[in-house]
């Protein structure tokens, strides 16, 4: 190991992002320090609006200046030493897969795993490496024993890979699968908490919740339905592929059982990376959605037999939680939320103009969904990338209908700005037609 480690070194290409070595040790680390030093009596909601802070950031990330993307809520762009990251550890893969690929990066999970629980709040031993939010829940959804009549209960506003999934447990097995309707913005958690206790029946196994609804960027009242759940001897899979890295929160504080994110969103990891935590008193129960020899073990490693994988995206994750720690966890929600309220606060009083989601902190953060009376949510879309080059993305699904709008750190407030020109001005030419 000592010999391998050596020889690494002597090409440049470290095993761990977490080294002193580290990419982000080498480009950026003294620059977080001397300029949060010089700001570190401020709070992190007064430096959400210190562009002198943001700008420094904003020039981490590589995004094109042939469009403003605001559709982070999809995929986040990863800054550009993620990016280097993965190029590195690709070339070295290359050089020779299997001793590189096996040998060498592979030695690099653990230490990789120790750093997301750190972040996420847990155990090592809770955290599996995978590839998205639907990969980690589904391993879930398909591997709890459930037998026909068991019921589970989730929205209809969640997220449809996980709609799917317990559709077809309930093809498969027979399970009961119940979904509520919500009405968002919701400004009142009893009202939610009570909608998910009085759904369930002496049947009812689990709650299958979203932390934030990406449609329109609700944010549920997660630790609150835990504890009402809990009451009942119910067991909670929360969908956290929009939070985690974008609120202050650690994962066990939810109360939850099972919890499954996508890293390639807030926390900018490498596009096609995501973690699955399961409390550890649970994870004996739930059977590896890919085979493994001990599948009833208590291992959480049993989550990865994945075979071959792309080591260089897995690694990448290592710069990225260095950037996002440098930023702050609390620093970064209440930027992005400004960004949220820069622009939702300069539109909501346009005539014909509507948002769909609440200007409380405690209920939304970098999502909002907009709409504009006379216009087709395609066309709105349309319009603004088209007439504007804003990338968004528009959403139709059950009693949703908006433009869905998300910035991130490296989002200018000049962009934003250019945002709301287009609302107004489209918001203007909508009237004018109907006149």
């Amino acid at each position: 190991m000592t010999n391998r480690r050596k020889f690494v070194q002597s090409l440049g290409l470290m095993s761990s992002a977490f080294s002193a070595s580290s990419l982000f040790q080498q480009n950026h680390a003294a620059d977080f320090k001397r300029i949060l030093e010089a700001k570190q009596h401020i709070s992190p909601a007064l430096l959400a609006e210190d562009e002198d802070f943001w700008a420094f950031v904003q020039q981490g990330y590589t995004t094109s200046p042939n469009i403003i993307n605001l559709n982070n809520g999809g995929v986040s762009p990863s800054p550009r030493i993620v990016q280097e990251a993965v190029e590195r550890y690709n070339k070295l893969s290359n050089e020779g897969p299997s001793y590189f690929m096996w040998r060498v990066l592979d030695q690099g999970r653990e230490p990789l795993r120790e750093k997301l629980a750190e972040l996420a709040g847990c155990d090592k031993d809770e955290i599996a490496i995978n590839r998205n939010a639907t990969e980690a829940l589904n391993t879930v959804i398909f591997g709890l024993d459930f037998k026909a009549g068991d019921e589970i209960i989730g929205t209809k506003q969640d997220y449809p890979n996980m709609i799917n999934a317990w559709r077809q447990r309930a093809q498969r097995d027979g399970i009961v699968y119940t979904q509520l309707s919500f009405d968002f913005p919701i400004e009142n958690d009893a009202q939610i908490v009570d909608a998910f206790e009085k759904a369930i029946t002496p049947k009812t196994k689990l709650l299958h919740v979203t932390h934030i609804i990406n449609w329109v960027g609700q944010i549920m009242p997660v630790a609150k339905i835990c504890a009402m759940a809990r009451k009942h001897g119910i067991e909670v899979i929360v969908d956290g592929a929009h939070t985690f890295g974008l609120l202050d929160f650690k994962i066990p504080d939810l109360g939850c059982d099972y919890f499954g994110t996508s890293l390639h969103k807030f926390l900018s990891a490498p596009i096609g990376s995501g973690m699955l935590w399961i409390k550890k008193d649970k994870i004996e129960k739930v059977w590896p959605l890919v085979c493994n020899d001990k599948p009833r073990g208590t291992d959480i490693r049993k989550f990865e037999t994945l075979g071959t994988r792309s080591f260089p995206i897995e690694q990448g994750i290592g710069e990225a939680i260095n950037f996002h720690n440098a930023i702050g966890s609390k620093r970064k929600e209440e930027r992005i939320r400004y960004l949220k309220n820069y622009w939702t606060t300069q539109v909501k009083d346009v005539p014909g103009v509507k948002i769909h989601t609440s200007f409380k902190s405690a209920y939304s953060c970098a999502i909002a969904g907009v709409s504009i009376d006379g216009m087709t949510i395609a066309e709105l879309d349309s319009a603004l990338f088209t007439k504007y080059k804003i990338h968004t993305v528009g959403i139709v699904w059950e009693n949703i209908s908006c433009v869905r709008v998300t910035p991130h750190v490296y989002t200018r407030l000049k962009d934003l700005d250019k945002m709301v020109h287009a609302i107004k001005e489209l918001a203007a030419q909508a009237k004018a037609k109907k006149l």
